[in-house]
């Protein structure tokens, strides 16, 4: 491990990276939507081999006690075997609940939903949204194509059919109103190693570096979410470099999703 860590470590001393990125360079990134017919919202991202699969479930429930005209949201994920031999089957573990939480951070202290425009009746019947969060293959990074496909998956959903006097959600029949989406949080996640900074780091070099700093942004260049991992530290300048970056490379993915 400490030899795999050396050769990344004086790669990046000379601004490179072993796939042959810069490194604030991300792989290359895809955005696909519509891709579970079943579902009123749903996305597939890639960014390089990393592959991650979400999908968006609605219905009408009771909101909470102290929000009473506003919608609920909910983010899942699950990391299966299937996605890496590192993840097994049972409770949900550490990383899977991060992973979730970091998501669901972005969307909610951005105000990406106007949770007021999904109360059908104060006190009563909200509109509640589940994302679900899937990976089908970890190459490193799982925070930025996670919170990626659920923005992506959120921008494209529209509400199910709802009969209020009956009711009843028609689940297999939609509507052409889509979910009220006001803005498009982007999270750039970073990783030091050895005191260089970089972007989108890869499994491998998950594997190794000292820490690692989640940055969620809005086109405005607000910033409305952070999570660190790792046991090393950043450094005030680091962070205020990290927050520039973050902000342009936002602006770059902001773009894919409005494709």
């Amino acid at each position: 491990m400490n030899l795999i860590q050396d050769y990344l470590a004086d790669l990046l001393k000379l601004q490179k990276r072993e796939d042959g990125r810069e490194p604030f360079q991300y792989r290359d990134v895809s955005v696909e939507t519509g891709v579970i017919s079943r579902s009123p919202g749903s996305a597939r991202v890639k960014i390089g081999n990393t592959e991650v699969l979400v999908g968006v479930k609605l219905d009408v429930g009771t909101p909470f006690p102290d929000t009473p005209s506003e919608g609920v949201l909910v983010v899942n994920a699950e990391l299966i075997p299937l996605a890496s031999p590192d993840f097994e089957t049972g409770p949900p573990k550490p990383e899977s609940i991060e992973l979730a939480r970091v998501t669901d951070r972005g969307i909610r202290e951005s105000h990406t939903i106007d949770v007021e425009k999904l109360c059908i009746k104060s006190g009563e019947k909200v509109w509640m949204i589940n994302v679900d969060v899937y990976p089908m293959n970890d190459d490193g990074n799982l925070i930025d194509a996670a919170s990626l496909g659920a923005i992506a998956a959120l921008k494209s959903a529209v509400l199910p059919k709802y009969d209020e006097k009956a009711d009843k959600v028609e689940y297999k029949e939609f509507t052409k109103t889509k979910l009220p989406v006001k803005a498009l949080p982007i999270m750039v996640t970073f990783g030091k190693l050895r005191g260089s900074l970089f972007i989108d780091p890869t499994r491998r070099e998950e594997k190794v570096f000292d820490s690692r700093l989640s940055v969620s942004t809005l086109e405005n260049g607000t910033l409305c979410a952070m999570q660190k991992g790792g046991f090393g530290t950043f450094t005030k300048d680091e962070v205020l470099q990290i927050i520039d970056v973050a902000i342009q490379r936002g602006k770059e993915l902001r773009k894919i999703i409005s494709k």
